[in-house]
């Protein structure tokens, strides 16, 4: 199961990388701008086709995509006849849109993704948890330590009653979903009725509680107890089609501050690798995290199938968030960079209108091209240290 979780996160972001370059290609020959590239991945060629005047392919490192929209930069040499579906040359909102409509997919995948998991699995944010019987002692214990049955310790109610994997539905016509709310409900030698499901049926079981003295809180006091050891399975609360809409907005929002306060985190992030320190599950990661994350999810024990299939997709959903949020930030070579450039323009022309000058034209790239190299140099440094720590220091979900 944990290889299928790692294969699993793989495919979905090899989906997630397709779907965005197909945002920018959609939105490109919406407008009628001329896209001559569609590729998943970088360096040498595996596999293309043509089809019309773009070509579409898969190269060898699957660690992106890219589409060529004729004219992106000045630097383009133009081919006759392409001059009027240059990028450069159409209105910024459009421009804009293209440049956008990358990120503004992964915001849309991580919508769906998760309104489809609230739908299908719950509200997996919900502590409801499924109780069941794992053991029944011969007696009741008075230490967690204690192994073995001391001549003094009282029978266990549950033997002959409660069998291994019994789930316990009710006490007392109250729902149980969690340890506690049984353990709350227990009252020395006053009979208590429990609802359980075994092999899929109801039925009704009556028990009445001993008392056993324990430290609570540093003081001893009588405890009441059914001489039962359970475990809890989780146990996401249902949550309808109507209901689920506003839930996944709210979810959105969590995934926004978790991305700013991941974001903020970096420089923390990284001062922990480079000193050894272990990072937890909320510090930003490569996509090797991910996948590794994924693996421990489809490797969990005794979790219901649908909680981990929606926690794989959850996990998707906010590393999609991330990348949405991450890609729009106003540095080149991001496309937040690009978008920024355009609004730089925008502004400059729209203060030379005011001031009745000449339209200074479109930004000089070669003048920003040392601040995108800096920039490109950072993201793969930072790139490298994360991956160093992802490989030899991985983040475990179980600490």
């Amino acid at each position: 199961m944990t290889a299928l979780g790692i294969i699993g996160a793989i495919v979905v972001l090899l989906v997630s990388i397709m779907l965005h370059e197909a945002g920018h290609f959609l939105t490109a020959k919406h407008y009628g701008m001329k896209a001559t590239r569609f590729f998943l991945g970088f360096g040498p060629t595996l596999w293309s086709t043509r089809r019309g005047e773009t070509e579409y392919g898969v190269k060898a490192l699957p660690a992106g995509g890219f589409v060529k929209i004729v004219g992106m930069t000045q630097l383009e040499e133009v081919e006759p006849g392409d001059e009027n579906r240059v990028f450069y040359k159409f209105p910024a909102r459009q421009r804009a849109v293209v440049l956008s409509a990358g990120s503004a997919v992964h915001i849309v995948l991580a919508l769906l993704l998760t309104y489809f998991v609230l739908v299908f699995a719950g509200d997996l944010s919900s502590s409801r948890a499924a109780v069941y019987v794992d053991s029944v002692p011969k007696c009741v214990v008075s230490s967690v330590t204690q192994t073995d049955c001391l001549p003094s310790d009282p029978a266990s109610p549950s033997q002959g009653v409660l069998l291994h994997g019994d789930r316990i539905l009710q006490v007392n016509s109250r729902p149980v979903h969690s340890n506690e709310a049984l353990r709350d409900a227990l009252h020395v030698g006053v009979a208590t009725h429990l609802v359980i499901e075994r092999k899929g049926t109801p039925m009704t079981v009556t028990l009445t509680p001993v008392g056993i003295k324990q430290k609570v809180d540093g003081k001893t006091a009588t405890v009441a107890k059914i001489g039962v050891l359970l475990t809890e399975n989780p146990d996401p609360p249902s949550v309808g089609a109507l209901a689920a809409v506003p839930k996944t907005f709210d979810t959105m929002g969590q995934f926004f501050t978790q991305t700013v306060k991941g974001l903020g985190r970096i420089p923390h992030t990284l001062a922990d690798v480079l000193q050894g320190k272990q990072r937890n599950a909320n510090d930003v990661g490569t996509v090797v995290a991910a996948t590794q994350i994924s693996g421990q999810i489809a490797g969990a024990q005794d979790i219901p199938l649908s909680v981990k299939l929606g926690s794989f997709l959850l996990l998707m959903a906010g590393l999609n968030f991330f990348i949405g949020v991450f890609n729009m930030l106003p540095l080149l070579p991001l496309d937040g960079g690009h978008v920024g450039i355009l609004a730089f323009e925008k502004a400059r022309s729209g203060v030379a209108r005011v001031l009745h000058r000449p339209d200074p034209g479109r930004v000089d790239l070669m003048k920003v091209m040392p601040v995108t190299y800096a920039v490109f140099v950072a993201l793969v440094g930072m790139s490298l240290i994360l991956l160093y720590a992802d490989i030899f220091r991985p983040i475990n979900l179980n600490g």
